[in-house]
């Protein structure tokens, strides 16, 4: 037989391959699987392929390759023409099902080395894109691969670290979960989220490709109740890392994984700001989370970067802010009609806004600030102690955005930040900050969601005496602008319209 292969000749005489030499009118197994693998890129190639009962023969050929000596190569090209013909052809899903093929790619996966030091990637990989492609036929496959895979097998598949295992996972994991409260409950139990860790820690190391761990995040975290027993359980596993050095938790109580999944979550809120309706116990957490982290963080390290910073406790610090900018963005209630609840009212009530104003008092100045006070001659504003500064580039600019989101037609804030001596303090973040990219515009939002309909702020702003000029341009949609008399150093508002 020539330069044949050590496959090739066991496979010579095996009559049961006769439908995939006949369907590719080729005698050459490589040829005949590449060929095939073409044919059934297409809709009509798989519904043809399906119609000559193709499947079960790739299922079987696998089978064998799985218990004889063979080629990788083989096993690739005929993994990778089964997850072509899985793709959205109804009868090769079904087959597959009937056939056991849950099973049989188990026994793909588990002669793989999933659970070595060095698994096999690309055959996994294929694997794992083929029961994702059946999992999108319907309940009854979701339900045989969900049956095959939790928990074990999930879990050391989630301990893979690849980008290309990990999406392909995800995809299973959200296609079995999305519409099932049964297995979401079990996927968010003590079983399922040490998988859900896993693969947080995968995608921290090794990234992500595609959506599917987005969606499937969101499901757990925004759309369901479980970010709290999620965000704990990462630290909890990340404690008990083996070798890893002793940390001081008073000093740093955050880990990588935990600012990863405030991050990813951040960016999911961000993007689906008008689609989800936010659980007011995933605001409070979020809340309590960046309450933890000012209180560990000591605000004496000027920012050098934006996030992520790379520091943990920093990370989750900012990425707790930004989501509670877009939670107070969102100005909706959750609950029920009878008993709506005001996210943002909860968050007021738990003392958020306290410690924004308290917050932003401590930091120094912007720049342009202190120049300003300086050339006014004030030196002792110019010299007093500021005991805080900006642990990252944009901590001030989201500080002020967050408190700008509050008071959008929301009196009570307005009123309370005035009350609070807050209108000045608000009146210096509108203004250009090389640290804090875009705090100029988020310090004009802010302002004018603090004068608009009411006019007790709007006398406070008049009557305000500032320390030096500070330009502020037009207050969009209100028709004022704050003008800043040279002599008398008061601002004024002045009707523009």
């Amino acid at each position: 037989m020539g330069g044949a292969s050590l496959t090739e000749v066991s496979f010579a005489r095996n009559d049961f391959l006769e439908p995939l030499f006949t369907a590719s009118k080729s005698s050459d197994l490589k040829e005949t699987l590449e060929i095939l693998l073409a044919i059934a890129k297409t809709d009509d190639g798989r519904a043809d392929l399906a119609s000559k009962n193709i499947l079960p023969v790739v299922l079987q050929l696998i089978t064998h390759l799985l218990n004889d000596p063979f080629d990788h190569e083989y096993l690739s090209l005929s993994l990778r023409l089964m997850r072509n013909l899985c793709a959205g052809e109804v009868a090769n899903q079904k087959s597959f099902i009937q056939l056991n093929g849950v099973g049989i790619f188990l026994t793909v996966l588990r002669s793989k080395k999933v659970a070595s030091s060095e698994p096999d990637h690309g055959i996994i990989r294929m694997g794992l894109q083929v029961l994702a492609n059946v999992s999108l036929a319907g309940k009854e496959h979701q339900q045989a691969i969900w049956g095959g895979l939790f928990h074990d097998e999930l879990y050391m598949l989630a301990k893979v670290r690849s980008q290309g295992t990990c999406d392909p996972l995800c995809m299973i994991i959200y296609a079995c979960c999305d519409g099932s409260p049964e297995l979401v409950l079990q996927l968010c139990g003590d079983q399922g989220l040490p998988i859900v860790v896993e693969i947080i820690r995968t995608a921290s190391l090794v990234g992500f490709g595609e959506e599917w761990l987005k969606l499937l995040l969101s499901r757990i975290c925004l759309e369901d109740i479980y970010f709290p027993q999620l965000f704990s359980r990462i630290y909890g596993v990340c404690s008990n890392r083996e070798n890893e050095e002793e940390i001081s938790l008073s000093r740093n109580p955050f880990f990588t994984e935990q600012a990863y999944l405030l991050n990813i979550v951040s960016e999911i809120l961000n993007e689906r700001l008008k689609e989800i309706t936010i659980p007011n116990d995933f605001a409070l957490c979020i809340f309590g989370i960046f309450k933890k982290s000012v209180e560990a963080f000591e605000f004496g390290s000027r920012a050098e970067s934006r996030l992520p910073t790379g520091f943990a406790v920093i990370d989750v610090l900012g990425y707790s802010l930004t989501i509670l900018r877009d939670i107070c963005a969102n100005n909706g209630g959750v609950g029920k009609e009878e008993d709506l609840v005001d996210v943002v009212d909860s968050l007021l009530s738990s003392g958020l806004l306290d410690l924004l104003l308290c917050l932003l008092r401590d930091l120094e100045p912007p720049k342009i600030i202190r120049k300003a006070m300086n050339q006014a001659g004030n030196q002792e504003a110019t010299t007093s102690y500021f005991p805080k500064v900006c642990p990252y580039k944009g901590f001030r600019r989201d500080l002020v955005a967050v408190i700008g989101n509050c008071a959008y037609r929301r009196k009570h804030v307005q009123d309370d930040i005035r009350q609070k001596n807050g209108m000045l303090l608000m009146l210096q973040q509108c203004v250009t900050d090389e640290d804090n990219p875009f705090l100029r515009e988020w310090g004009i939002w802010s302002m004018r969601n603090l004068l608009e309909g009411n006019s007790e702020n709007q006398q406070a702003v008049a009557g305000l005496e500032l320390q030096g000029s500070v330009d502020m341009p037009e207050l969009a949609g209100l028709g004022l602008k704050v003008e800043v008399d040279q002599n008398t150093r008061r601002a004024k508002l002045v009707n523009i319209s």
